[in-house]
């Protein structure tokens, strides 16, 4: 598996995928908004969160881009919005590779099972350097 990119944008992701699609002649993104996603008995989605991006990718040239919106009130830096994601198929590995990412590192959110990934996790490592971490199920690839 590829390690593929991941850029945070502040409430203007779905202007930004459309505009990096047409740059590099991509299909049109598939996206993701957090109003579309299942939800969450114990917390009640904020409207202003509703029609952000949760989740949008595009192929370049045999890479996966991958875009999202920071939910309101997490932080954002402009220049530092992108974080490298590693997706795989074997479960063995992606653990190996978080534990190993978490050492010296901050985890931002421990291995889990999400509503997209069996097995999901995002830490920044000794260097600063931010990782997402998840399971290809081969069905619905993050």
């Amino acid at each position: 598996m590829a390690v593929d990119v991941y850029f945070n944008f502040n409430g203007n992701c779905r202007e930004a995928v459309e505009f990096y699609a047409d740059v590099f002649n991509t299909e049109a993104p598939q996206i993701m908004t957090f109003g579309e996603a299942p939800p969450n008995p114990e917390y009640k989605l904020p409207e202003e969160a509703k029609d952000l991006v949760m989740h949008a990718r595009i192929n370049v040239n045999g890479s996966n881009v991958m875009f999202s919106d920071v939910f309101p009130g997490m932080p954002y830096v402009q220049g530092n919005n992108i974080t490298l994601a590693f997706v795989s198929t074997d479960l063995d590995e992606i653990k190996s590779v978080f534990h190993k990412l978490k050492e010296g590192g901050t985890v931002n959110m421990e291995l889990q099972e999400t509503f997209w990934s069996k097995c999901y996790g995002s830490v920044k490592d000794k260097f600063g350097t931010e990782w997402q971490v998840s399971h290809d199920s081969g069905e619905n690839a993050m």
